[in-house]
């Protein structure tokens, strides 16, 4: 019997259900529409294109899971649950018909020999799940994962749906065996242990009824209740992942198009998408775990970030849509200098790892510029910093250095590189500043040069022409300078005669690849200088003489792997080389930032951290008992190189560019007197 067709009082079930019913929908519907006109008042951005291309991503990273099951702990009781959540929409709608619409013939879950077992199966999987994750959220207690009464209570309602709808399960089979033909193991076992007792048998369909009201009354609840809580991000994640950018991941978006103000602060400033993150957000910590600034104790956390931005939303959001800004506190305050601080925004790396590692696929690097952006504009800028940009506007170079001396470290190089502007070139060599200008990194500028020399690589340079390239100055806000970068080195491109390019630098290859559109990349493929050197290996261009009995472990660049996905080249050169190779626990996708991007590398220390990410990352290599850690980005050597002093891992541990294991192996000749380039074979 289905338990609406009884009265209660001179009241259907029936007519008790349906106003139940909508009042939840009627609640959820309102908070939905209320919410969705909270990201309405964000910019517009165009995310509406490609759709088999982020119907593949919700496939991948919604229904698969992919970035939580890189943590079994946390992606298999996630996945049990969420599957057990879709599994559970089936048989409660089954109910709900059932129970609306008493007097027609609907099929149930529990009429059916196929799902009902599924579904019962999964009523324990789900506990069970349940039961993993509340050991790992109260016992071990990660760092990052917030112990809210609402991720609690969200808990309790789930684990409360799948008891209830055993119970009703169990005492219905105990009451009626005409089910009992159905295979749903879990529930005969429990109806065997009813019917066992006299009295419990002889009140079955009366707890049936109960557990059935409750399940639904919960399920009903849970409805109405989920987009006010924290969880809402259930409902938002999806969202935001069909929603993420599906650009390359180093091509950051451009400013609002006309924009009186650059950048953001205000909510109406940030795009939909990006107020979307603050919904979806699931507070899980992953980012924080992930970030290298954070992890060091600088105050930089990508969670808060968004969370704060989701309480600005939140608070205001009303207000604003009310058609006037709320008198209440003052109006809207500014985000900077309110919830989120300038020491927060500025301590970023912009490594990357905190969207790397989200499974909803938040875009925290574009909310975090658009904030710099307007702590540009406003001159809220580190003073070594504004040096730093103030010489790239002049100079060309963040050194301050004249561009007629960026072709200095070619003296004793025993030859002259070509002039790619004068005469034809197959390779061009975009070196980026620190190749050119740090004294530290000069005489492995000049290493690899012989290297290309001594296997008959035709390459030149655009000397005093090229300028930095402005990843680091864009990702810093300043996305005027980067422009006018941009204009010179196009310009200067435009000169040169070439067939393709290859950099010293990852953060120039990045610029290069994904942020200067007018260069023809069909035309001029771009390759890092390791891509090169594994294929002259992989040819037979250079070939080892000696094998290097070393033991090294590699540093995984940021702008090289995690932004451009480069991580076999290296390792194909290193294995060339006959070194032993101990991977770091945190390499590839999962590497730790040097802690120089985004500008850091300019800017002074920031707060009171417990060591700088560069340090933490020369004691993993050393904990490896590795002789040496090898880099292939110029910054990383600075970085590196530094922090063995303050580590005093000096003697320890060496940092050496890949170039110089090149050169070891090879056998390099020592220079020789200038003279004509040699051409490729």
């Amino acid at each position: 019997m289905i338990p609406t067709t009884a009265n209660f009082g001179p009241v259907p079930g029936w007519a008790i259900l349906w106003l139940a019913f909508v009042v939840a929908v009627g609640l959820f519907a309102w908070r939905v529409g209320f919410l969705i006109r909270l990201l309405a008042l964000g910019r517009p951005e165009k995310r509406w294109d490609r759709i088999p291309a982020r119907l593949k991503q919700v496939l991948v990273y919604v229904f698969g899971q992919r970035r939580l099951l890189d943590e079994p702990l946390v992606g298999i009781p996630h996945l049990l649950i969420f599957y057990g959540f879709l599994i559970f929409a089936t048989a409660t709608t089954g109910m709900l018909l059932q129970g609306l619409f008493p007097g027609l013939p609907i099929p149930s879950v529990e009429e059916n020999r196929y799902l009902a077992p599924v579904v019962d199966i999964f009523a324990i999987l789900v506990l069970g799940a349940l039961a993993v994750s509340s050991y790992r959220r109260f016992v071990i207690r990660p760092a990052g994962l917030q112990l809210t009464r609402d991720a609690t209570f969200v808990n309790i309602l789930i684990a409360s749906l799948m008891v209830t709808y055993l119970g009703a399960e169990s005492f219905r089979l105990a009451a009626g065996p005409a089910q009992s033909a159905l295979w749903v193991p879990v529930g005969a076992l429990l109806a065997r242990w009813i019917t066992s007792s006299p009295t419990l048998a002889a009140s079955a369909l009366t707890v049936h009824q109960v557990f059935w009201w409750m399940h639904v009354l919960t399920v009903l609840f849970f409805l109405a209740y989920l987009p006010y809580s924290k969880h809402m991000h259930l409902m938002a994640a999806p969202f935001s992942v069909f929603f993420s950018r599906l650009e390359p991941r180093g091509r950051l978006p451009a400013p609002a198009a006309g924009a009186a103000r650059l950048g953001a602060e205000r909510l109406e400033e940030f795009t939909w998408r990006e107020l979307l993150s603050a919904f979806a957000c699931a507070e899980c910590g992953r980012c924080e775990r992930a970030c290298p600034s954070f992890q060091c104790g600088e105050p930089c956390s990508p969670r808060e970030m968004v969370h704060n931005l989701k309480e600005q939303l939140l608070h205001y959001g009303p207000g604003l849509l009310r058609g006037a800004r709320p008198t209440t506190d003052g109006g809207e305050p500014a985000l900077i200098g309110g919830l989120i601080s300038v020491e927060e925004l500025w301590s970023c790396t912009t490594c990357l790892a905190c969207a790397e590692h989200c499974p909803v696929m938040n875009e925290h690097l574009s909310i975090m510029v658009d904030l710099r952006r307007r702590l540009i504009e406003r001159g809220d800028v580190d003073a070594r910093l504004e040096e730093a940009l103030r010489n790239l506007a002049r100079y060309g170079n963040s050194f301050g250095q004249s561009e007629r001396k960026r072709a200095v470290w070619t003296q004793g190089l025993g030859f002259k590189p070509k002039d790619a502007r004068k005469e034809p070139v197959e390779w061009l060599w975009f070196m980026g500043e620190y190749a050119c200008y740090h004294p530290a990194v000069q005489e492995t500028t000049r290493t690899l040069a012989r290297i290309l020399q001594a296997a008959s690589v035709d390459f030149g340079i655009l000397y005093e022409a090229e300028r930095n390239t402005g990843n680091d100055a864009r990702r810093a806000g300043e996305e005027g300078l980067f422009e006018l970068l941009r204009e010179k080195n196009t310009a200067a491109l435009q000169q040169a005669r070439f067939n393709n390019i290859f950099t010293t630098d990852p953060h120039v290859y990045n610029t290069l690849k994904n942020e200067y559109p007018d260069l023809n990349h069909a035309r001029h493929p771009i390759l890092h200088y390791t891509e090169l050197l594994a294929d002259l290996f992989e040819r037979g261009r250079l070939k080892p003489v000696r094998k290097l009995s070393t033991k090294v472990t590699y540093h995984d660049p940021c702008y090289l792997g995690r932004y451009n996905g480069i991580f076999d080249p290296p390792r194909a050169v290193l294995k060339a080389l006959g070194v032993t190779l101990k991977e770091m626990p945190r390499s590839r996708r999962d590497s730790f930032c040097c802690g120089g991007g985004g500008g850091r590398v300019w800017m002074a220390e920031i707060g009171e951290a417990q060591s700088r990410p560069s340090e933490c990352r020369v004691q993993e290599a050393a904990d490896q008992g590795a002789d040496v850690l090898v880099v292939a980005c110029p910054k990383d050597y600075v970085m590196f190189a530094d922090a063995l002093k303050t580590t005093g891992l000096e003697g320890r541990l060496a940092v050496k560019n890949l170039t110089d294991l090149v050169a070891e192996a090879v056998d390099l000749a020592p220079p020789v007197a200038a003279g004509p380039q040699a051409k490729a074979a």
